[in-house]
């Protein structure tokens, strides 16, 4: 289990009802197991962040920008957030919300997670 600031709980709880229609959409895809037979959650407290989605099994973390995440001062935050959770051991993919509600792309945002959830397992050590 990752580490998280426990003043988080409640707003991720927030958050998870509230959501974009890109998260919407895929969490569609990601819920129930849905893919590579791998248990999601939305809205997840990580360090001190709520990150989009989280995969323990596969230590992905989903990332899903809006147009402010385009801004240079929020590209900034956003690699270095992406620093300290790459520095917990997590991989973080980052979509742009266009490239989920657009049938054609959204086809590549599921075909690349897909990919990582099958690498992540391909070299997870056998016990």
């Amino acid at each position: 289990m990752q580490p998280y600031n426990k003043n988080l709980k409640q707003f991720s709880r927030t958050l998870r009802s509230s959501m974009t229609k890109a998260e919407q959409h895929l969490w569609r895809h990601l819920s129930n197991r849905q893919m590579c037979e791998m248990q999601f959650y939305r809205q997840k407290p990580l360090l001190s962040f709520i990150v989009d989605f989280y995969c323990p099994v596969a230590r992905l973390v989903i990332e899903l920008d809006g147009s402010q995440h385009f801004e240079p001062a929020n590209q900034e935050i956003d690699q270095k957030r992406d620093e300290k959770l790459a520095h917990a051991g997590l991989k973080v993919l980052r979509f742009d919300d266009r490239q989920v509600l657009a049938k054609a792309k959204a086809e590549v945002v599921l075909g690349a997670i897909y990919d990582e959830l099958v690498q992540s397992v391909k070299n997870t050590p056998k016990v």
